[in-house]
């Protein structure tokens, strides 16, 4: 018996806007501006290359942050298959995994201030799911998706 296919959508959370990190940037701006610019009229001159350095280091990582806009991952679950489409602006990855033998794993960080690693594997593929989720946020997908997929050779009923 064909059910309904369960589609969760997951994506990083992005609030700040494009035009907010302009406004940021603007307003962060103006106090290494106006400290370099009165050092620099009293000889201090050496001092406009690294206030330059900082504003582009702080719009590299405002840039940075906004590209995570453009992430997403679907997981499509079905009685045979579960699929995640990774998307990334117009890079689009697309697996599919049997569920029959699909496994959810959370696997513990190497490191104590690593995150952990959320995974779905079947007959040696892998593939990472969550990667800009927080731990917590991580656990409940992973308790969720164990809870929908089942383990090897189980096929729970879902609806």
């Amino acid at each position: 018996m064909d059910s309904e296919p369960l589609r969760i959508e997951i994506c990083p959370n992005c609030s700040l806007s494009v035009r907010g990190a302009r406004l940021f940037f603007g307003l962060a701006s103006i106090a290494p501006c106006g400290i370099a610019a009165v050092l620099a009229l009293k000889g201090f001159w050496p001092i406009l290359p690294f206030a330059g350095l900082e504003l582009a280091l702080l719009a590299w990582a405002l840039s940075a942050g906004l590209q995570r806009r453009h992430h997403s991952q679907t997981i499509t679950v079905t009685d045979a298959d579960v699929s995640i489409d990774t998307r990334v602006r117009a890079h689009c990855e697309h697996v599919v995994f049997p569920r029959h033998w699909a496994q959810v794993k959370l696997r513990r960080p190497a490191a104590q201030q690593h995150p952990s690693r959320l995974t779905i594997e079947s007959h040696g593929r892998r593939c990472e799911l969550g990667s800009f989720l927080t731990e917590e946020e991580r656990r409940g997908l992973a308790l969720r998706l164990q809870r929908v997929i089942g383990r090897v050779n189980e096929s729970p009923s879902w609806h």
